[in-house]
């Protein structure tokens, strides 16, 4: 879970309690978000829930907050930030975009969903190590007659 769009997800969880919230609203969401940035998902759910909800309002904060226990897990942005790793999808999808998109969508590309996939693997089997690794010449020429 990306940290771009989880901040999203906490946004619209403080959508659904802004009725309850008021001119609260921006005091809370900036506590919750810092709550976010130390992956304290515990923090965010118990914030929430202090507020006594019915009906469908409260479906829809079980919903939100579903989201953010379901995946709690993958949200220890803290942690990964302290180990070095990204917490944001841009490294990832600028990767797709290179390593696929610039193969796969080129002008007149047309493909067949095997043929995508077979190219796709070769790409990024190519992309994730140096050459020598991957073609060994002595494994792929012919033998001299």
């Amino acid at each position: 879970m990306d940290l771009f769009h989880a901040r999203g997800h906490l946004h619209s969880l403080a959508g659904v309690l802004e009725f309850m919230l008021g001119d609260q609203r921006e005091k809370w969401l900036a506590a919750r978000l810092e709550d976010l940035d130390y992956g304290d998902i515990d923090g965010i759910c118990t914030a929430a829930r202090a507020y006594p909800l019915a009906g469908g309002k409260k479906d829809e904060l079980d919903k939100a907050l579903g989201y953010f226990e379901n995946n709690a897990p993958r949200m220890r942005y803290h942690w990964f930030r302290s180990r070095g790793l990204f917490t944001g999808s841009g490294v990832v999808e600028a990767g797709c975009k290179a390593v696929i998109g610039q193969r796969l969508k080129s002008s007149g590309m047309r493909w067949t969903v095997a043929g995508a996939d077979a190219i796709s693997a070769l790409r990024c089997e190519q992309a994730s190590r140096p050459e020598d690794q991957i073609w060994h010449s002595n494994r792929n020429q012919a033998s001299a007659a």
